[in-house]
């Protein structure tokens, strides 16, 4: 094959039309893995599972949802008997026995998974350079990170390695790699998809979310992996309430701030303007609790990391604590201080209620505007090892995505072009809770109404 598909559409059209097989497909995308090295995308090649998936599918071609997707998974999805590692060295040789209710539906669904992916390990971090198997590249300048935690997952997707990807997002760990690999990138409501089989972080702020070139793609992705599966009992059929398709999109005062890069601000608000071409209203809102969304954030997470740090002891699985990295012993420390007797109702407690106020917020802007178009970080990607030896720098690198999953929102990174250093920008849009449906919508008119062609680095 000379060239790859860059749809999920066009990849099952042309199986289905045998202008290419299946293995052709795995072919093609293990030998750009190879070329790729140097990103460190991958933490684990699965070409043996890949080529006996892709020969099943070329013994009984069906109109599967996925037929032929080839699908790298973040290194927090369990996949039966492919190591499994979360990037740390704790679990550097953990095999699962079962897979990821996620991974699972994708493979009845046609998915062939190639690999899994590099991350920040446990999925601490917004650059992915807390691996502990070193951190991904960006595919668009490898002296820059490609956001963290999924960056992975988001670097494979934008190198062509692989057709879509999957990623978990805690304070938006899949949104802000998808802007600066220049992907799409979508975190779905809390508890619309199951976390079964995923290695937690924070179990009340985890999405388990998807990247793809296009809207179109995750869209698919997420109609095949939603809905209940009897094993988390978080998730739900959540339904949209919104039938009006008018839509009036709100502009958040608080998210265009001193700080924000003059780039960045200027390709939000020209995307802007591209819904406002197609007779959508634009309305000026404030969410003025969204100042202190970092702090709750940095509180209530780190709680939440503790408690589910505690299981790996090197007892029942995994190798001893002491080979945790510096960022994980940082959260562990953090999150048991604020949970201590004395510290609860200081810190915890309170964080907890201000949540409510966030969540008060959006709730009320909800009642005025459909959706809301904000920036995903306040920069494009920044240079590797910029921001690793200040973690407060690095936080704040999540400023503007945590409030969605504080809420328990659905969000849509969405590309939108590059900078004068040919970096990628892009732009968030979230709904409220489950109306994932407003996001595509408007996603896929944004893409249509631009002509997007996804292009590779």
């Amino acid at each position: 094959m000379n060239t790859i598909p860059f749809t999920i559409r066009e990849t099952k059209e042309g199986l289905l039309a045998k202008k290419f097989s299946a293995v052709e497909l795995v072919d093609e995308y293990l030998s750009r893995i190879e070329k790729n090295k140097d990103l460190n995308a991958f933490l684990t090649i699965s070409d043996e599972v890949a080529y006996k998936k892709a020969k099943e599918l070329e013994s009984n071609l069906e109109d599967l949802p996925l037929l032929g997707t080839v699908v790298a998974h973040k290194d927090l999805f369990l996949t039966e008997g492919v190591r499994t590692t979360a990037a740390s060295k704790v679990l550097e040789s953990y095999v699962p026995a079962y897979s990821s209710t996620v991974v699972e539906r994708m493979e009845k669904a046609g998915a062939i998974m190639i690999g899994k992916t590099n991350c920040d390990a446990w999925a601490h971090g917004a650059s992915g350079e807390n691996s502990d198997f070193s951190p991904t590249k960006n595919p668009w300048n490898k002296k820059h990170v490609p956001g963290g935690s999924s960056s992975g997952s988001a670097a494979s997707v934008a190198a062509g390695l692989s057709l879509v990807a999957t990623g978990t997002d805690t304070g938006g760990s899949i949104r802000e790699p998808a802007n600066f690999c220049g992907v799409v990138g979508f975190k779905p409501t809390y508890g619309a998809v199951s976390r079964y089989g995923v290695i937690a972080m924070s179990s009340s702020l985890d999405s388990i979310g998807s990247f793809g070139h296009t809207v179109e793609d995750v869209e698919t992705i997420f109609n095949v992996v939603k809905g209940p599966d009897g094993f988390d009992s978080t998730v739900t059929n959540g339904q949209s309430l919104i039938t009006n398709r008018k839509f009036r999109i709100g502009i958040p005062k608080e998210y265009f701030i001193d700080g924000l890069d003059r780039e960045v601000e200027k390709s939000v608000l020209t995307a802007s303007q591209v819904f406002k071409d197609n007779g959508i209203e634009l309305v000026d809102i404030s969410l003025p609790n969204t100042k202190y969304a970092i702090d709750v954030y940095y509180i209530v997470q780190p709680a939440e990391v503790s408690s589910n740090l505690g299981r790996y002891d090197g007892i029942r699985y995994g190798n001893g604590r002491d080979l945790f990295g510096a960022e994980a012993k940082r959260r562990i420390m953090l999150g048991t201080y604020v949970l201590s007797a004395g510290y609860y109702d200081a810190y915890y407690l309170k964080a907890q209620k201000v949540r409510s106020l966030l969540i008060q917020d959006f709730d009320n802007v909800f009642e005025k505007v459909d959706a809301i178009i904000a920036p995903v970080s306040p920069t494009p990607a920044f240079k590797l090892e910029e921001k690793a030896a200040d973690p407060l720098q690095m936080y704040l690198a999540d400023i503007f995505t945590v409030s969605a999953n504080l809420v328990g929102i659905p969000g849509l990174a969405v590309p939108s072009g590059f900078n004068s250093e040919n970096l990628p920008l892009g732009f968030q849009l979230m709904a409220p809770r489950f109306c994932e449906s407003t996001l595509f919508e408007l996603g896929k008119l944004y893409q249509k109404s631009v002509s997007y062609v996804p292009k590779l680095p």
